[in-house]
């Protein structure tokens, strides 16, 4: 009972904080976002992207031709509710609990949608395919589709969330196989995308298979973008007065190599840190404001695993340096 207890004081003292309520805003636009790309986007032309959405679209379909009238939002919402138990099953708890508020408030906006503007109000006929498409041709619906989804999808993959759906399928894909979250989601969305067989001619198919691929490489770039750090290696004969700075004013940790000189074979010091973009920016500022000479190579992290970016941590060590 006590351990009970412990983790509802937990969850209660978690929904007061900031970072509650910054990430129920986030996850609240995202998943606005992404209902209304598939409502706009998919559900006129009846474009089937590698998505759960797009599977619904084909069984509502399928389901209307049978003479049963279901909602594209019913659908996706019935469908997450089964994936969400993987969720659980397979990945953190933390990403499970995320993705039960964003994958049930998915089907109720592509609902909601219906209700503030419908298609049908801005939705062009469209001669190719013999459906009606918003853009007026299902290219430049792929186009605004894929690219409002992979925005929605890269916001929530940076907070450890997801839009629901396939991207818990990417999730476990990626834990489990280490695979790239896009090439995860172009995987299993490929299968999904010839289920269009069922209700749309090849063509059609072809262009949701490309639209599928396009997503993958685009969710990796968002992702890459929004989660991007630099790996910053320094060699310096004040290499001292840098570790300080950067435990005592960035409040990182730092690594120190010993490093000899191919060309001179002198002895050094070599520094490298994980920074995110403005701590990147501080350092080389001060660097140069104290004229310190260095030599100094940065690229690009796109992923940082461990305790890198935890709040705690952090916390815990500007705490011990301020003891000092």
């Amino acid at each position: 009972m006590s351990t009970i207890s412990e983790k509802l004081n937990e969850a209660v003292k978690y929904v007061g904080t900031f970072k509650f309520w910054k990430e129920l805003f986030i996850m609240t636009f995202g998943m606005m976002v992404c209902a209304a790309a598939v409502y706009y986007f998919l559900v006129p032309s009846k474009l089937i992207i590698g998505t759960i959405s797009g599977l619904s679209i084909v069984l509502t379909n399928i389901l209307a031709s049978m003479g049963v009238d279901i909602t594209v939002g019913t659908l996706v919402l019935v469908i997450n509710i089964v994936l969400l138990v993987l969720a659980f099953l397979l990945i953190d708890r933390e990403f499970g609990f995320k993705t039960v508020y964003t994958a049930l408030i998915l089907g109720p906006m592509i609902d909601l949608w219906d209700k503030i503007y419908p298609w049908q109000n801005i939705a062009n006929d469209n001669l190719v395919t013999g459906s009606a498409s918003v853009m007026g041709d299902p290219w430049l619906d792929l186009c605004c589709f894929v690219l409002l989804l992979s925005a929605s999808q890269a916001l929530m993959f940076s907070i450890n969330a997801s839009t629901g759906g396939l991207d818990i399928l990417a999730k476990i894909v990626n834990k489990y196989l280490h695979f790239d979250i896009g090439a995860s989601v172009s995987v299993a969305g490929a299968v999904i995308c010839c289920t269009a067989f069922a209700i749309n001619p090849f063509r059609m198919v072809i262009i949701g298979l490309i639209g599928t691929w396009i997503n993958g490489l685009v969710v990796d770039y968002f992702t890459a973008t929004l989660n991007n750090h630099k790996r910053l290696c320094i060699v310096s004969k004040d290499y001292e007065r840098i570790r300080k700075f950067i435990i005592e004013d960035l409040h990182r940790g730092c690594t120190l190599y010993e490093v000899t000189g191919g060309y001179s074979g002198e002895k050094s010091i070599e520094l490298e840190v994980l920074l995110n973009k403005d701590e990147f920016s501080k350092i080389m500022a001060w660097m140069k404001e104290e004229k310190i000479e260095a030599f100094s190579t940065a690229g690009n992290v796109s992923e940082v695993y461990g305790y890198w970016s935890s709040g705690k941590k952090r916390k815990a060590l500007k705490e011990k340096v301020d003891k000092r």
